[in-house]
């Protein structure tokens, strides 16, 4: 195979649309635009989801609930996770957490909830817990620490 045998593989390549040159092109006098209408002006452009004056699906739908601006979207971790992952003693919080690939990546708060039994002395520092998992951890003989 030489450099002059080469060629594009058939239908890769087309000519480029030489619209207004005549009838005999095939795209004269109306360029290939139709007859009338917003679309055959020029100049004419139709902005994206446009349904032509119709009113737009993003209106049609009802408006639902409220998007608090200060919404704080927390980690949630059990009680029951802490019992099977950590030994008695061992500090527990986010890095903690991480390393044992217990959490995901976002810089997203701790809030530690009641589900599940703790029978190990742990100290779990979080940014929230349930009154039900601090009572859990303070009666199994750790500190449940509230971290700001």
């Amino acid at each position: 195979m030489k450099l002059h045998e080469l060629s594009p593989n058939p239908g890769s390549r087309q000519r480029r649309k030489r619209v207004g040159r005549g009838d005999s092109s095939g795209m004269g006098k109306t360029c290939c635009r139709g007859e009338k209408g917003q679309k055959s002006r020029s100049g004419s452009k139709i902005r994206p989801f446009f349904e032509g004056g119709q009113i737009p699906l993003f209106r049609r739908l009802p408006k639902r609930g409220f998007n608090s601006p200060d919404h704080i979207e927390y980690h949630l971790i059990n009680l029951s996770v802490l019992e099977e992952h950590f030994e008695a003693g061992e500090v527990v919080d986010v890095e903690a957490l991480r390393a044992k690939n217990l959490l995901g990546k976002s810089e997203r708060e701790l809030k530690v909830l009641a589900n599940g039994e703790i029978t190990k002395a742990l100290t779990v520092k979080a940014r929230k817990f349930s009154a039900a998992a601090a009572a859990k951890i303070e009666a199994a003989g750790g500190k449940a620490e509230v971290i700001e």
